[in-house]
């Protein structure tokens, strides 16, 4: 086992236990720590506007990536699970954008979504419907995003389908013998089933979105017209910080102005909610089946 110890504490102790040390200290990557115990907390939580505007942001996409990720890779699931002919190619092509890279995804939706020659606005236009100003427009960019992720959530619908796939036909034959009709088999049969592979969607989806970084970058930018996407921090979080997620101003603070320990402590902060977010989920899932069982 020492190999994967020593792996474990070199690539994940120590990194987790400096990046703690880092954010009790003023440190820009030059000069020595300097230690200054809970300022940078307090400073996050009352002279850092944009640290709300990012943390607003990424609830919002914690709870609607959540819900709409887990329900549509759900849904494509059960209609590939239902499907006679043709699985392997629709299986496949339903899974390929998930192999896209995560920049070159985003820039290919913000030119189909460009709000003057998209595609998506020229097909709109043709049927009498004005799409809208998309990764332009505030109210309409963090819906744009959601869009993006759900395209590319094929690796998760992979999942589920094995899941579905993993159900015994004869609980469904037992449940139709029953009388059970396709909603009961569903909420009976299936969901039963398959909880676990949802409640790991769910989580997932949920870490996925509290780290949602290299999208909304891309995103902000190449919108705003800027070709240095990562680079100019004046166009980060464009249109008007709308696609300003917490961890794209956690890189701001340590990679652009340098305040290192005020990064550090945006992380461990970062850490403790994404732990706090599982922790609950998991404990009040496993009470809700552990009701069920009894009942």
């Amino acid at each position: 086992m020492a190999p994967a110890v020593l792996g474990f504490v070199v690539f994940f102790g120590y990194p987790l236990l400096a990046t703690v040390y880092y954010s009790f200290t003023r440190y820009d990557l030059v000069n020595e720590p300097e230690w200054i115990g809970l300022g940078n907390y307090i400073r996050m939580f009352t002279s850092e506007p944009l640290v709300a505007v990012a943390a607003w942001n990424t609830l919002w996409l914690v709870v609607v990536l959540t819900l709409t990720r887990v329900l549509f890779a759900l849904g494509v699931a059960l209609v590939i699970a239902r499907l006679k002919s043709g699985v392997g190619l629709i299986r496949t092509l339903c899974y390929l954008p998930a192999l896209a890279p995560p920049a070159a995804a985003t820039l290919a939706f913000v030119f189909m979504f460009n709000p003057e020659f998209g595609p998506v606005n020229r097909f709109l236009r043709l049927l009498g419907i004005d799409g809208g100003l998309w990764f332009n427009d505030p109210a309409m960019s963090k819906p744009a995003l959601t869009l993006l992720v759900l395209w590319g959530s094929g690796e998760l619908m992979i999942i589920i389908l094995a899941a579905l796939l993993d159900v015994p036909v004869s609980q469904y034959e037992a449940a139709e013998l029953d009388g059970a009709g396709p909603i009961r088999r569903f909420r009976h049969v299936t969901l039963p089933s398959i909880s676990p592979v949802l409640l790991f969607g769910v989580v997932n989806s949920i870490i996925f979105a509290l780290q949602f970084f290299t999208q909304a970058i891309v995103a902000g930018g190449v919108a705003s017209g800027s070709a240095d996407v990562a680079g100019n921090t004046k166009y980060i979080g464009s249109p008007e910080n709308s696609t300003l997620t917490y961890p794209v101003w956690l890189y701001v603070q340590g990679f652009r102005y340098f305040n290192m320990g005020y990064a550090a402590a945006m992380a461990v902060l970062l850490f403790v909610v994404s732990f706090a977010f599982t922790a609950v989920l998991v404990h009040q899932l496993r009470r809700a089946s552990s009701a069920e069982e009894n009942a």
